[in-house]
């Protein structure tokens, strides 16, 4: 479904000017935030829609031009219009799928290794390298919450953040798990090997979100941060661990020198993963209901990578496939995204 109605954006556009336009419209500088920022969004999607429509005007003066002169120079230039014109509006398209109520938010990425020990968090490293380079190309700010690496190499564990509008609408697909397939670099034989990650993705949420969170069901341990990449390390406890302990879920966050700011994050992290454990919990009833639930576990991938004998990047729910295995690793994964979005679409 193609969710995209001008008029009401343009409609709301102006409403939302006119709020900006009151005498008490700074009173309360949190709520004037969001309104900046929501007419800011509006405003990118009515001027990519004016943006995409000038360029297919300029097209069809191109052609028609090319055919009242029968000029076949024109021709380089109309194809290349045409293939720039179509991925812009594909793009466009998928951006309108997102309709979710939390597709907009920022997103919170979580990577585990698998069993497999060096081999295993060296391809959780990998992925967050992917991940990383995904929002870097996307314009997103990406942030390292916190981080378990091992003292051989790789990571064990990785929260990071992904802040930009609809990076969770984006990233929502990529929960799951993935598999390497390659000759290991640890292996001394050549021999073939195959790891696991699993990838969890939520949406980041703010202190204005409301979740109830009973207090007495909260445990909160401080602890030292180890610092990551040999930057500084905290002399402090300033680390932050909480735990559920109703749900068992436990968050933890180092990433900020103060402890004030980490239990902020943490909390925020914590609400993100209640609130999709409680999507995911009414989802598997209704899927069950249906008779078409499959437990993702682990070892049930959503995609896999393969390095040898052949290159081939695969998700196995779409079966959209990519030989070009270094330029998915450098972050280039729209082509899977979209496709499962537009999957979901037609359900």
């Amino acid at each position: 479904m193609f969710h995209f109605d001008l008029s009401k954006l343009r409609e709301k556009s102006k409403d939302l000017e006119g709020e900006m336009q009151k005498t008490d419209f700074w009173d309360d500088n949190d709520e004037a935030q969001k309104i900046i920022a929501e007419l800011n969004s509006i405003k990118q999607k009515i001027d990519k829609y004016d943006e995409l429509n000038d360029e297919i005007e300029d097209l069809e003066i191109s052609i028609q031009l090319s055919e009242e002169e029968n000029d076949k120079s024109f021709l380089d230039v109309i194809e290349k219009k045409v293939e720039y014109i179509d991925e812009e509006l594909d793009e466009f398209r998928i951006s309108t799928l997102l309709s979710g109520e939390y597709d907009k938010n920022s997103a919170i990425v979580s990577i585990h290794s698998g069993a497999g020990g060096l081999e295993a968090q060296d391809w959780a490293e990998m992925l967050f390298r992917m991940y990383s380079r995904w929002g870097e190309r996307k314009n997103y700010k990406v942030k390292i919450l916190d981080m378990q690496k091992d003292t051989e190499g790789g990571i064990k564990s990785v929260d990071m953040s992904i802040v930009g509008e609809n990076a969770y609408g984006y990233l929502k697909s990529e929960k799951g798990v993935h598999r390497l397939v390659r000759i290991s670099p640890f292996d001394s034989s050549g021999r073939r090997h195959t790891s696991f990650a699993s990838i969890d993705v939520m949406p980041e949420l703010s202190d204005e979100d409301e979740v109830e969170i009973e207090t007495s069901d909260l445990r909160i341990d401080t602890y030292r941060a180890s610092g990551a990449g040999g930057q500084h390390v905290n002399t402090t406890d300033s680390a932050i661990r909480i735990t559920h302990i109703p749900t068992g879920i436990v968050v933890q966050c180092q990433s900020e020198r103060s402890q004030h700011s980490n239990k902020a994050t943490a909390m925020n992290m914590l609400k993100s993963k209640l609130i999709e454990l409680k999507e995911r919990e009414q989802k598997e009833k209704i899927e069950d209901l249906a008779g078409n639930y499959n437990q993702i576990g682990w070892g049930s991938q959503i995609r896999s990578y393969v390095f040898h004998p052949y290159n081939l990047v695969k998700d196995h729910r779409t079966n959209t496939e990519e030989g070009n295995t270094d330029k998915v690793m450098d972050g280039d994964i729209d082509k899977f995204i979209n496709e499962y979005l537009k999957q979901e679409t037609r359900k």
